[in-house]
């Protein structure tokens, strides 16, 4: 496990994840969200090749439509 700070919080998640793989380890859809990795927003396309790394700082935005 390494540390991380997701969405203002310590946290421990397992090691070598892609961005794409934690938010399946978060139990998140992938469709619905947006990732900022240590101040700059990650492209979705990129999700796959991005791995989290020991004290990176991670905010995780579920997106949700209204009307």
């Amino acid at each position: 496990m390494i540390p991380v700070v997701l969405n203002g919080e310590s946290r421990e998640v397992p090691e070598n994840l892609t961005l794409k793989e934690l938010l399946h380890f978060l139990n998140l859809k992938e469709e619905r969200v947006a990732i900022e990795r240590n101040r700059a927003i990650v492209a979705r396309d990129a999700w796959e090749q991005v791995r989290v790394e020991p004290g990176d700082q991670l905010e995780i935005v579920q997106l949700v439509g209204g009307g």
